[in-house]
């Protein structure tokens, strides 16, 4: 087995050296760490993670609290890509990954009991429930935490520009000949929801075209597909449908689309579709669709950053907007 001081002895540096380059002291320059490190990755080093744990008085493991009401999880293109990020960022960091519950061995418990049950260092919270007292209790608990997607003065938080992305995509709209914009909503129960309508709102204003509370439906799910269907139905059996759609998400315009085609109509001759989120689907449905794209990857390896950075020192929570852009494809046309 290799240790320590074989990479001393290989490099020439001493075994303390080479320790506080394992163990992340900031007092080793980064000349001597890259020497260290590249001579450790070519002899096959493992550092030991019980010595390491004993010595920073860390457990060296981030735990997610991820709940996402749809039922799909992580398989949901979006939260995929953000915690793949968020995985690779904090891996490289030396951190390992734990999915937190409410129950630990069948047995109920709260975020909290979980988190310090399992000593973890800190916790990325993604789609959790505002409401729910566990995660206040976590919040409150002073163990580092990080919200994706979330409103906090407890913690860190990151999310993409959602009233811009809305305001982008109604003044593409807007610059296509359309007057007649409707938005269907993700709700104003989820941060994410209530940012896009409020920029959807905001758009409609500063271009003096207005709001009409029928121009805004929300079906029965949740950024699903079964819920864009719904709403748009509800717009296409208005006295005056709308000419364009902003959808809160990609899965709700998808939804919408097939809804629009259902009634013998084509997206974009009949009505125009944006989405919100640019999954991996949004450019292979024919036609394209056009849509707001989130840098998931850029949001997964902020938060991991910093969510480490607020484990390894003292600071008080960061608010981070990852900006957005729009991807034009087929799914509009000019009027």
């Amino acid at each position: 087995m290799i240790t320590i001081y074989d990479i001393a002895k290989r490099t020439g540096y001493s075994p303390t050296t080479v320790s506080k380059v394992f163990n992340n002291y900031n007092d080793v320059s980064a000349k001597t760490r890259g020497k260290i490190l590249d001579a450790a990755k070519e002899m096959g080093y493992l550092p030991n993670s019980h010595a390491r744990t004993l010595m920073t008085k860390r457990s060296w493991t981030i735990g997610i609290l991820f709940n996402e009401p749809t039922g799909v999880g992580i398989r949901h293109p979006f939260f995929n890509g953000v915690i793949d990020s968020f995985k690779k960022t904090a891996e490289a960091e030396g951190y390992d990954l734990m999915f937190i519950s409410g129950n630990i061995g069948g047995k109920s418990s709260s975020y909290l009991e979980h988190c310090r049950f399992r000593s973890v260092d800190g916790v990325i919270v993604i789609m959790a429930d505002r409401k729910d007292p566990g995660l206040q209790e976590l919040l409150e608990s002073g163990i580092p935490c990080f919200l994706l997607d979330f409103e906090s003065s407890q913690a860190g938080t990151i999310c993409s520009d959602n009233i811009n992305g809305s305001f982008l995509a109604v003044q593409y709209l807007y610059e296509l000949g359309h007057r007649q914009i409707a938005h269907i909503s993700g709700g104003t129960d989820t941060f994410a929801g209530q940012q896009r309508q409020l920029g959807y709102t905001m758009a409609m204003n500063r271009l003096k075209l207005g709001r009409r509370e029928e121009y805004i439906p929300r079906g029965g799910g949740f950024f699903s597909l079964e819920s864009g269907y719904e709403a748009m139905n509800r717009l296409l059996d208005l006295e005056q449908p709308p000419t364009a759609v902003l959808a809160a998400g990609d899965n709700l315009a998808l939804g919408a689309i097939k809804a629009i085609r259902s009634r013998g109509l084509q997206v974009p001759e009949h009505i125009s579709v944006i989405g919100f989120d640019d999954i991996e689907a949004a450019g292979l449905v024919n036609p394209a669709l056009t849509t707001i794209r989130q840098n998931v990857q850029e949001m997964g390896s902020r938060a991991a950053k910093m969510l480490i950075h607020s484990i390894e020192t003292v600071c008080a929570p960061e608010s981070v907007v990852i900006p957005v852009e729009l991807v034009i494809r087929d799914s509009c046309r000019a009027v």
